[in-house]
This record gives structure tokens, C-alpha cells and sequence, in this order.
């Protein structure tokens, strides 16, 4: 997850502050390509880290575009509206350039919207009133910024390339982003409704790998500790106010978090509840659930539940 707010920064790789010299910087490459190096006994994951690490700030030009995120300003332009980002954690939505033209899925409401607020405002409270903040998404200041803050901002940038991913299923999917069943906290980041039925998602970057132990989610960094608990929790909520039934209940984790495409764990309410990587979220929503694929839905059943849901569904604000 190179441009997670929660990865560790090329610097803290290699084991060293920052402001460190070149020659601080060399040297500490060196040495952690030898601790690390799989021949000697070293991790093979923590040896490409470093190797990584040092592709990124080895030579001063590549430091300098390195601190300025110049480098994930140039792979992020490509898929920017503008032609240009900010900064590789700037504010990208479900639009993008399109290279076809087929229709795509109707949505409504802001993915990550209300976590972009809440990280703004944290971010305006960390640095202090009455201090200038020109650029809240500077990359060197993101790194320097508190977990938690860092982690409101990943969970923003996983909710907006969920909403990039189901913005391309095709015209027979609506999808709701940021869906209120009660407090924000408690929020259903998508509910997407298609032929193969209606799934309520939550999208996380936990800023780590993740497991899966008695039909939950572990790992030293997931929070809450029972995430799956919470979305069908949530979901349930939801489907007393607007009498619908989901289909799925789906965790998507970036791809680098899960060993697996996707894991299954377990059912809840009788509907199977899992685990997916970003990458194969859309064949997911398109085929259905291995157990749930008898239970396509269409015609006027597709109707009613849209209709609910777009009359019965209201967003975080």
C-alpha cells in the first residue's frame, strides 16, 4: 500500500528520521539490505520493502519528488479529472476519464465524503488554530500526523476507489454511498443493489495484513474489533426501517491486506458475510456469492427494493 496514508514512509523503511544526508540514507540502505536479505535468513516481504523504500528517495532527485509527493502526483494524474492531483491522498471521487462508453451504474451520495470532513477538521485541530494550513494534504505532513488522523484519511481513499469500482458495473446496479443508520460513526459506506441482489459493503484500510478467526477479522490494527459485527449490524437497522432483505454482507481490504481474492466468514441473518480484495470486489457484485447465485433478482422485484431504498435512504452529513 505505497500510497496509504497508514504505510509505513520510505524513511521509517530503511530506519532512518527524514532529515537524514544522503550519506545517512546510503548507509542505512546498505545495512538493511543485509539484515534483510533472504539468503542470510531475512524476510523476503521486508527485503522488497527495502529495496522499494530505496527506489523512492535513493538519489536526491527522486528525495525531493519524494517529499513533495511529486512521484504519486505523476501515477494519480492519469486518473484525475483535472489532468493533476494535489497530492497523492487529494480528494478523487467515482468520476474519472472514461476510455468506453458504456453506461455506467447510477450512484448517489459522496464516498468518503464525511471522512474527508472529519480528517480536515482533525487535521485543522492537530496543527493548531490560527496556524496557516496551506496544503492539508501535503504528503510530509500526513506522515507526521497521528494514526488516527492518518486512518480517517485511508478509509476516505478506500471508500473512493470502492466508489470507482462499482461506478463501472453497468447501468442494471444503483449504488448509495455513505448511508446513515443512525450516528455517522455508524454509517454503511455502499449499498449496491443489481441483479444479483442488494449488499451493504464497508470499505477499510486497516494499514495492514488481516485474518480471519471465528467469521471476524484480526490483525493488530483493526479497528473495531469486530467489523463484520458492526456493517450487519448496521445493516440491520437499515432493513427494518426500509423492509429490504440483503443479499451479502462484504469487508473490501486493499489487495496487499488479505493473502486470498476473497474469504468467506460465515453467514449472518442466513446471508453470507466475506471478506474480498479490492481487485475482484466487481466480480463479486456482478456474479453474486457462490451461495447466494440462485437468488438473482429482477423485474418487478428489482424495482420495488430500488424504490424503497431511493425513497427510504438518507446520507451522512
Amino acid at each position: 500500500m505505497p500510497d496509504s496514508p497508514l504505510s509505513a514512509s520510505a524513511y521509517e523503511v530503511l530506519g532512518v528520521e527524514a532529515s537524514a544526508s544522503d550519506a545517512e540514507l546510503k548507509k542505512a540502505f546498505r545495512r538493511a539490505l543485509r539484515e534483510t536479505h533472504p539468503d542470510t535468513g531475512g524476510d523476503p516481504e521486508r527485503f522488497a520493502a527495502v529495496q522499494h523504500a530505496w527506489d523512492r528517495v535513493g538519489t536526491p532527485e527522486k528525495r525531493r519528488g519524494y517529499d513533495s509527493g511529486a512521484a504519486s502526483r505523476s501515477r494519480n494524474s492519469r486518473s484525475s479529472e483535472s489532468g493533476a492531483a494535489s497530492s497523492p491522498f487529494a480528494a478523487r471521487g467515482a468520476s474519472q476519464a472514461r476510455e468506453d462508453s458504456r453506461p455506467r451504474a447510477r450512484a448517489y451520495g459522496h464516498p468518503g465524503g464525511w471522512r474527508r470532513e472529519r480528517f480536515l477538521e482533525s487535521m485543522r485541530e492537530w496543527v493548531g488554530r490560527g496556524v496557516a494550513l496551506d496544503d492539508p494534504y501535503d504528503p510530509a505532513l500526513v506522515r507526521s500526523a497521528p494514526r488516527e488522523i492518518r486512518r480517517t484519511l485511508a478509509d476516505a481513499l478506500a471508500e473512493e476507489a470502492t466508489a470507482r469500482t462499482v461506478s463501472t458495473l453497468g447501468i442494471g446496479f444503483t449504488i448509495w454511498h455513505d448511508v446513515a443508520t443512525g450516528s455517522p460513526d455508524r454509517k454503511i459506506d455502499h449499498v449496491v443493489l443489481g441483479p444479483t441482489g442488494l449488499f451493504a459493503i464497508l470499505s477499510e484500510d486497516f494499514g495492514g495484513p488481516v485474518k480471519v478467526r471465528r467469521g471476524e477479522l484480526i490483525g493488530p490494527d483493526v479497528q473495531p474489533e469486530k467489523p463484520m459485527h458492526e456493517l450487519t449490524s448496521r445493516a440491520k437497522s437499515l432493513s427494518r426501517q426500509l423492509k429490504v432483505a440483503f443479499t451479502c454482507f462484504v469487508i473490501v481490504v486493499p489487495d496487499d491486506s488479505l493473502a486470498q481474492p476473497q474469504v468467506p466468514l460465515g453467514s449472518a441473518r442466513g446471508q453470507p458475510t466475506m471478506v474480498v480484495r479490492q481487485s475482484v470486489l466487481a466480480h463479486l457484485l456482478r456474479t453474486g456469492p457462490e451461495v447466494s447465485r440462485s437468488r438473482h433478482i429482477g423485474g418487478n422485484e428489482l424495482f420495488d427494493v430500488r424504490t424503497r431504498l431511493s425513497n427510504g435512504i438518507t446520507f451522512v452529513e
